[in-house]
């Protein structure tokens, strides 16, 4: 556990899919499914979707997200999506400073996606997502790809409502950590060449990969409300594996309510082992004339820091 880098990879993105604690990779749909399972872009509703989303992390760290999608019809839906993290200015210390010299550095964590899906058949989607993926502090970098890869079955065993997903996420080579940063003098008191200089290897570290199966039934029980239900059962190379169970309940497909929770298996202490607890939110669908907006929240219970809070915009056209 722990052992893996790019953790940043694990983060989630958007309101509707962290509200009900990302357990929807059956059902969810357009650039929202990015993240949680591409095969879901080319359901997208409209030509052209856009999301935008900003989210307090911990130990004051924010992340933004932002993401497109453009459907080309019977070729299928490309999606563009870009993730970065914000540290704020953090002190430069050294051993004879440790109280800082006076310069700021900010670490610059950005993961930029490109997504493909379309369907196999009329029930039967499927999605790929290549992420470049770049961390940077001071001078020291890493740079490394994953790819994560879907598929989104509707109308599971013949029974209306019923979804079956399934995504491996985060697949790729060993990353490792290299620039000047890392150059260090060379003592030797015998030499008469001057100074001589080497370079630390940093260690190569695996990507955080995780293949996740889950479950949607979806029913409008009237007119006006709709609700669904979702499970998820998520195997992780350097984690805990995790069971997630999350719904919606919607009105007149404008207002939506969203809950969700996870529970880590084989932890021997939940809250050191998952510091994130349930997850709430709500969303609301405004139609323009040809534009809809849709605005989207989401509130995630966390031990030992600030609680979560994600605000999202979607626009489709």
């Amino acid at each position: 556990n722990g052992t893996a880098g790019a953790q940043e990879l694990l983060i989630p993105v958007g309101a509707k899919g962290m509200a009900m604690a990302s357990t929807d990779i059956a059902g969810i749909t357009g650039v929202e499914a990015l993240y949680y399972n591409p095969a879901g872009l080319s359901g997208m509703e409209g030509a052209v979707e856009a999301s935008f989303s900003i989210m307090n992390y911990i130990a004051d760290v924010d992340l933004v997200y932002g993401a497109v999608g453009i459907n080309l019809g019977g070729i299928g839906a490309l999606g563009l999506s870009v993730k970065t993290l914000h540290f704020g200015d953090i002190p430069v210390t050294t051993v004879e400073r440790p109280e800082g010299t006076g310069a700021f550095f900010s670490p610059r964590f950005t993961v930029l996606g490109l997504s493909y899906s379309n369907f196999l058949t009329a029930s039967i989607k499927v999605g790929v997502t290549f992420n470049l993926i770049s961390e940077e502090i001071m001078s020291t970098t890493a740079t490394g790809l994953g790819i994560d890869a879907g598929v989104q079955y509707e109308r599971f065993a013949l029974v209306d409502g019923l979804k079956l997903g399934l995504v491996l996420k985060n697949f790729g080579p060993q990353m490792s950590f290299e620039g000047p940063d890392l150059i260090r003098t060379a003592v030797d008191g015998n030499s008469l060449r001057g100074p001589q200089f080497y370079s630390i290897d940093g260690a190569a570290f695996e990507l955080p990969s995780q293949l996740a199966l889950g479950m949607t039934y979806e029913q409008q029980a009237s007119e006006a409300f709709g609700w669904l239900v979702t499970t998820a059962y998520e195997s992780n190379n350097f984690a805990n594996d995790a069971w997630r169970f999350g719904g919606e309940v919607g009105w007149n497909q404008m207002f939506f309510l969203r809950a969700g929770y996870a529970f880590v298996s084989q932890a021997r202490d939940d809250k050191a082992e998952n510091i994130f607890g349930p997850t709430f939110g709500a969303g609301l669908n405004l139609n323009a004339g040809s534009l809809n907006l849709v605005f989207d929240y989401a509130y995630r219970l966390t031990e030992y820091f600030d609680d979560s809070q994600v605000f999202a915009l979607r626009l489709f056209f």
